[in-house]
């Protein structure tokens, strides 16, 4: 070692380690207060229900209620101190928080300084996935307050004795604040975090993220098929993102500095259930990660719909057939998939149909369909309006044309990409009034209402996508994206 600087640092360090006390580590430091209550106990809030409380702590509801005498569950009081059954040689009192996209077992230890070890009999924990985001964490009551903390990241090659002195910090604080066994132990990755006078307080920083990420936000917060997933992530200029979820590349692009957002669409037919939604990319190129890749995953609840079932639909047989639908399918996914880092729109999408008409919908998104007495393994891709032959088709947002031109199923059919992964589609037209390559602005007329394609009637099918899945556009006309 040629650096003297360096070699005093360590030197220093280690006799401050040496005098300090030896057991850093274990449970002593989180031990419960003790209470009279045999075992530890949760205080009841407003909204509470003993379900509820059953499903966050984890426990089966009748042996809660068993332990705690309760025979009728509606007499469930504000300020009640329940006992939490399953969790012998524990006391005081517990209460849970939501777990937020960025953390996981480790991190979570690390941010309220309590051990792996405690963390899983508290939460009945057989597997880190577990953990998804918006699930619950089951801690001790003293340790709600939010902490300062700092957070550095050790990237592949580095040490974490390298990273101390770029950072300037003691290598023995990571040691001890983060349960290391050693400078040594330090690998590639992990984010380590260290207490800090300098940072405000917050409880909404993602611990298992590099520092240079400060927030991530995911809209909406309970996800579901046929949604649009809005991923909106703070932190410094130069980080390049991408990602995945549910099986699509996520795109990021910015409208702020420091701000990156990503927009994509959860599936119509999506099985319920977690998945993982991955952030991946590379930090920006200055002191100390220069370029530094890094990747992180925590999954995700994905919710049913709740979709209805129409009633069985008679068309040509032609418009589904296999032979003809699947590459057809494949066409237009192709057109609406390619990602336009340029955003074209401007807040809340218009509607398409004239205001005579912009409140009737035949049919809705999602709708599970059955065509000829098939299963019902159809979905209804877009939103549907009233209106006859001739009736007029506005662009309800700025954009592209990327297609116009006829189909078999779709019949006359016009897509417009309005940039950021996102493109609207218009179908069964009796008339098309642009081409290709064409700008449109909000209101212009783009084509008429007819009856081609796979239809029973003429009327209007309207579609949005978003990161090449086909979402409800009845959330266009309701919200601003991606806010």
């Amino acid at each position: 070692m040629k650096n003297p600087w360096l070699i005093k640092i360590i030197l220093i360090t280690a006799v401050l380690f040496a005098l300090s006390s030896p057991d850093h580590r274990g449970e002593a430091r989180v031990l419960l207060q003790e209470g009279e209550e045999e075992g530890p106990v949760y205080i009841v809030q407003e909204g509470d229900s003993l379900w509820d409380i059953a499903y966050r702590f984890r426990v089966p509801l009748e042996d809660l209620t068993r332990v705690n005498g309760i025979t009728d569950p509606s007499q469930l009081s504000v300020g009640a101190r329940l006992i939490i059954p399953g969790l012998e040689g524990i006391q005081g009192v517990l209460t849970t928080q939501n777990i937020p996209y960025g953390e996981n077992l480790l991190s979570l230890s690390r941010r309220y300084k309590i051990p792996i070890e405690l963390l899983i009999k508290l939460n009945h924990l057989t597997s880190p996935g577990e953990l998804f985001s918006g699930s619950t964490l089951v801690i001790p009551e003293q340790y709600t307050q939010p902490v300062s903390i700092s957070r550095d990241l050790i990237t592949p090659g580095q040490s974490l004795l390298e990273i101390a002195v770029l950072t300037g910090k003691n290598p023995w604080t990571y040691v001890i604040e983060n349960d290391l066994a050693g400078t040594w132990s330090a690998v590639p990755g992990d984010v380590l975090q260290v207490t800090s006078k300098d940072i405000s307080p917050q409880d909404d920083v993602p611990g298992a993220l590099p520092p240079t990420i400060t927030s991530v936000q995911i809209n909406p917060t309970k996800i579901s098929q046929g949604k649009v997933v809005t991923i909106i992530i703070t932190g410094h200029e130069g980080m390049k993102l991408g990602g995945s979820l549910v099986a699509h590349d996520l795109h990021f692009s910015s409208e702020k500095e420091g701000e990156l957002i990503s927009l994509q669409g959860i599936h119509a037919m999506t099985e319920p259930g977690l998945y993982s939604l991955v952030i991946s990319g590379t930090l920006p190129a200055e002191a100390p990660y220069y370029n530094a890749p890094f990747s992180f995953s925590q999954s995700v609840v994905t919710g049913s719909g709740n979709y209805p079932f129409d009633p069985v639909l008679v068309v040509s047989p032609e418009t589904i057939d296999p032979a003809v639908t699947f590459p057809e399918d494949a066409q237009w996914a192709t057109l609406a998939s390619p990602y336009n880092p340029e955003k074209l729109w401007e807040g809340i999408f218009s509607s398409p149909a004239p205001d005579i008409y912009k409140d009737c919908w035949p049919s809705l998104f999602g709708n599970r369909r059955s065509y000829n007495g098939s299963a019902y393994t159809y979905f209804h891709s877009g939103l549907d309006f009233c209106g006859g032959v001739g009736t007029e088709i506005r662009a309800p947002a700025a954009g592209r044309i990327v297609f116009a031109g006829p189909l078999t199923v779709r019949g006359n059919a016009t897509l417009i990409d309005h940039g950021w992964g996102i493109y609207s589609g218009y179908l069964h037209q009796s008339e098309i009034n642009v081409k290709p390559g064409d700008l449109v602005q909000p209101g212009q007329v783009i084509g008429l209402v007819g009856g081609t394609g796979r239809v029973t009637g003429p009327h209007l099918h309207w579609e949005i996508w978003a990161g090449g899945v086909q979402v409800n556009p009845m959330d266009w006309l309701e919200e601003i994206y991606p806010y």
